[in-house]
């Protein structure tokens, strides 16, 4: 289905155009006429299947016709990580740039310069606040946020909030809301603690469904059966045999990210180390490093697997495999974007057997496990009968084994303006396009 054939008016439609957005995704499809009509919603879809755009061309839309307070908050979109909540503040910008709608990004991780600018920004009143919860709840505590006029509430990623413990934070803000208003909740997955909190603050939902994707079929992927201690020298191997711009390497804990990226810079390499200890400043510089060319070999923990919105990927290497099926598919799926060939490599130790027979479960393909590049060693027998017993097995029980084998910044000084209506909007250059994204439309 074309966008055209949704009932978007002209104003965002003009903004898709310019986009280069055509064809919706079916996530989009699915959940903006219901949104339209005003209905909560609970969307079940992972990342990279546009569910950015389903919910936020409807509020965009309500909120460029609809009579809502001018000088209010009126839409909250809460965001698990800074980068995601950096990347759909990108994404709105693009979306209203035909639009006199506002929005300010909140995140943790900053000093106190980035904290007052955070501030002014809430207290002068912006369309959209996206925000992490902790952020979020250090503004409500001193004052500096009014959430009573909050038409539109979204939790992105609402799996992955609870994972990382925020359950008692979203019910804390959700108790600043109106009860009159939109709730919206996307997932990854819908485990018990999810589907708690939407019977907890969704009012008769619509339920959206899209099936757990799999990966593109442009990824070549393999699997090295190792021994811990081989890693390093696999992956050295692997960067030597081939020219590549721009790799992720994903470990599983940044003690190891710390030490790989020292280790591959005293070998020479350009390496950029992504992990959860560095401040947000830090980790802005890598990205821009990363993306401008000035590092071409990126290692980090699954804190960029899903927030990261770089085209040109050209390898992923799983340094360690990813205790979570769906964890492997959101990795692997940063490489062969935009119709791109790409190659995923997981390092596999002789222990991972269960762990890498879950993640061919939920892919429905066997993964091609090669000997060990030359000079690497022989490689060891895979074991499916032990299991891994390392910190997060537990999260799959057998109920989850079985499920899984019957299926599936923009800059803070952006410059603004003053509209006929005395709102903050964004200026855009004269001529320029909004910026896009395809992999979040």
């Amino acid at each position: 289905m074309f966008f055209d054939e949704l009932p978007l008016d002209n104003t965002v439609l003009d903004a898709l155009d310019a986009m280069n957005f055509e064809e919706c995704t079916p996530i989009q499809e699915k959940a903006i006429p219901p949104l339209l009509e005003g209905r909560d919603l609970i969307g079940v879809a992972q990342t990279g299947t546009g569910k950015t755009a389903a919910y936020l061309l409807p509020i965009l839309q309500e909120l460029n016709t609809g009579d809502y307070p001018q000088e209010a908050i009126n839409c909250i979109i809460m965001s698990p990580t800074r980068e995601l909540a950096q990347q759909i503040d990108q994404q709105v910008e693009g979306f209203s740039y035909y639009m006199p709608v506002s929005s300010v990004a909140v995140y943790g991780g900053n000093d106190g310069i980035r904290y007052e600018q955070e501030r002014k920004g809430l207290t002068l009143g912006a369309d959209i606040i996206i925000a992490t919860p902790g952020r979020l709840i250090s503004h409500l505590a001193t004052g500096n946020i009014d959430l009573s006029h909050v038409s539109f509430f979204v939790l992105d990623e609402a799996d992955r909030m609870l994972d990382m413990g925020f359950y008692d934070d979203i019910i804390k803000i959700v108790g600043y809301l109106p009860k009159e208003r939109q709730t919206i909740m996307f997932s990854a997955t819908m485990p018990e603690n999810i589907q708690k909190l939407a019977r907890t603050i969704l009012n008769n939902p619509v339920e959206v469904k899209i099936a757990v994707s799999k990966p593109a079929e442009k990824i070549h992927q393999i699997a090295y059966v190792c021994y811990e201690g081989m890693k390093d020298n696999i992956v050295k191997k692997v960067l030597e045999d081939q020219s590549l711009d721009r790799v992720i390497i994903f470990c599983s804990k940044k003690t190891k990210v710390r030490e790989l990226g020292r280790t591959f810079r005293m070998k020479g390499l350009k390496v950029g180390a992504m992990h959860s200890d560095l401040t947000q400043q830090e980790r802005d510089t890598i990205m821009r490093d990363f993306r401008n060319g000035h590092i071409n070999i990126l290692i980090a923990t699954d804190i960029v697997s899903r927030g990261i919105d770089i085209d040109d990927i050209q390898m992923v290497i799983n340094y360690d495999t990813p205790h979570d099926p769906e964890d492997y598919v959101h990795r692997i799926g940063r490489t062969a974007r935009a119709n791109r060939d790409g190659q995923a490599v997981t390092l596999v130790t002789e222990r991972d057997g269960q762990t890498l027979r879950r993640i061919e479960a939920l892919i429905e393909r066997e993964i091609d496990k090669p000997d060990l590049p030359e000079g690497c060693g022989e490689k060891p027998v895979l074991n499916y009968k032990s299991g891994n017993r390392r910190s997060g097995h537990r999260r799959y029980g057998r109920r989850t084994m079985a499920n899984n084998q019957s299926a599936n910044g923009k800059s803070d000084n952006r410059h603004r303006k003053h509209d006929n209506k005395g709102r903050h909007s964004h200026t855009h250059h004269s001529g320029n396009k909004p910026a896009g994204g395809k992999s979040e439309n």
